[in-house]
């Protein structure tokens, strides 16, 4: 595969080291694949050749020909319990430069879910697998064309990812989840030197409203005062949060009796329970209403209330035993089918370097064992985003207007109980076509916006208007009102 200098990207692992460099702060700048860079080698040579090329992916059965790179492998957060987390890189296009590329992760949330399985397969990637599980084929607007993009699945024990530490997966939370993450990536870097100093973005969504905001923080310390840090870290873009439990109980029941979806006795007992419960673990009446609004909802996709259920999950939706916001089975969940078919292949597992040893069989999209086990779960975002309003971190977040789940009018009160300055009022945005895309409000901060006819996965429901939104989120432009 050709990279922008021209040479393959093998050859420049097998050539090269990047040991530090300035920040590139557009496409704009000097391409860092243009520099002499053996003249930037030292002894970390070896090592990051070797893992390079261990983890290169040659071919993805099934994979139709492509001119990009795609890397894949573990990276050991704690070596005493054995602790890996299995990414997946994919470049931009050689013909977009990638080396002038910026860097995102993207996270799934959950928690316990796969970023392999949703973001990377059926979301932002650039393949996606036929209903045989027997091939790929690609994607028109995966958000490789604008970025280089990194797929984690964290914490260990979800997807790929493994721990040798069995209690690892019974003492999991918010807090060792973002530390993890963030020995990960600087682990990483050793290994990708040439992504060091390289503009780095996070996106994500759902439970990605506590993993996203909290890696954000642990990173911005960390960057405190460095001017030119090694993890160069500008913004997150976050779709659909979970950002704050009061907020969001309300706003979601608010949602769901103005569509339609339950009684007014249903909206009674949810609007005097849950406000004062756990979003990730209710108990007693609030469990009780939950459990009542989903009988009453009928069958239909939460998820995206523009499409229809998945008829071949019909049967695995009776033996549910949470209601929402934990699981339900909408069209979305017949792609994770293809997918699931697909990873639980020996030949696909080989050729994604997969540790077949340490991984449950047959592979799964989301952990029970991860989400039933959660430890730690704040009850409010708010103190980590207003903190990282202060440290100048840019943040957008939007809303799929068609998602019941975590629905606009729950992240809505939840920005709004922020109580950030407004720069710009509420206005319509408009896409490429000057049709309108959706609705946004610009704080001082915070961007918020809404995608008009997406659901929960807004890249699933509007991959057109999503990688018109990362393409302004990256360039930092604003959503244009005409």
């Amino acid at each position: 595969m050709q990279t922008d200098s021209g040479l393959s990207s093998a050859a420049i692992v097998r050539t090269s080291s990047i040991h530090q460099m300035p920040p590139i702060a557009s496409a704009t700048d000097t391409d860092e694949a243009s520099k002499p860079l053996h003249l930037l080698c030292f002894s970390s040579c070896v090592n990051f050749k070797e893992e390079q090329v261990r983890d290169e992916i040659v071919q993805l059965p099934g994979q139709p020909n492509v001119s990009f790179s795609q890397y894949s492998g573990y990276v050991t957060v704690d070596q005493t319990a054995g602790r890996a987390l299995f990414y997946w890189l994919i470049e931009a296009p050689s013909q977009l430069r990638p080396g002038l590329r910026p860097l995102v992760l993207w996270l799934n949330g959950g928690p316990g879910c796969s970023s392999i399985a949703y973001g990377a397969s059926e979301e932002v990637g650039p393949f996606r697998v036929t209903p045989d599980g027997k091939s790929l084929y690609l994607s028109e607007y995966a958000w490789n064309k604008e970025a280089n993009l990194l797929f984690l699945d964290s914490p260990a024990g979800v997807g790929f990812s493994y721990s040798n530490t069995s209690s690892d997966i019974y003492t999991v939370g918010d807090k060792r989840t973002a530390k993890d993450t963030h020995v990960f990536l600087l682990k990483w870097l050793d290994r990708f030197p040439q992504y060091k100093y390289r503009p780095f973005y996070i996106a994500g969504e759902s439970y990605a409203g506590h993993y996203i905001p909290e890696l954000s923080l642990v990173i911005a310390g960390q960057n405190r005062g460095i001017k030119n840090p090694v993890l160069n870290f500008k913004g997150f873009l976050l779709g659909n949060p979970l950002l704050d439990d009061r907020h969001d109980y309300i706003g979601t029941s608010e949602s769901w009796w103005n569509h339609g979806l339950i009684s007014d006795t249903t909206y009674t007992a949810l609007k005097e329970s849950c406000p004062h419960d756990s979003f990730l673990f209710p108990h007693n009446e609030c469990y009780a209403a939950l459990m009542q609004a989903t009988t009453e909802f009928g069958n239909i996709d939460p998820y995206d209330l523009n499409s229809g259920p998945c008829s071949a999950a019909g049967s695995i939706k009776s033996n549910l035993e949470k209601p929402l916001p934990w699981k339900f089975w909408g069209s979305e969940e017949c792609i994770v089918m293809y997918t699931t078919k697909y990873m639980n292949r020996a030949d696909v597992q080989k050729a994604l370097h997969v540790n077949v040893a340490k991984i449950p069989h047959p592979w799964t999209t989301c952990s029970n064992a991860i989400r039933a086990n959660w430890t730690d779960s704040p009850t409010s975002m708010h103190r980590v985003l207003k903190d990282l309003v202060s440290a100048g971190i840019r943040m957008w977040v939007y809303s799929g207007d068609a998602d019941a789940v975590i629905p606009l009018s729950a992240t809505r009160l939840s920005i709004r109980a922020l109580d950030l300055n407004t720069i710009t009022n509420w206005y319509a945005w408009y896409d490429n076509n000057h049709q309108v895309g959706g609705w946004s409000q610009i704080y001082q901060g915070l961007t918020y916006l809404t995608v008009r006819g997406a659901g929960h996965e807004v890249p699933l429901g509007q991959p057109r208007l999503a990688l018109f939104l990362l393409k302004h989120f990256l360039g930092n432009k604003t959503l244009p009102a005409n």
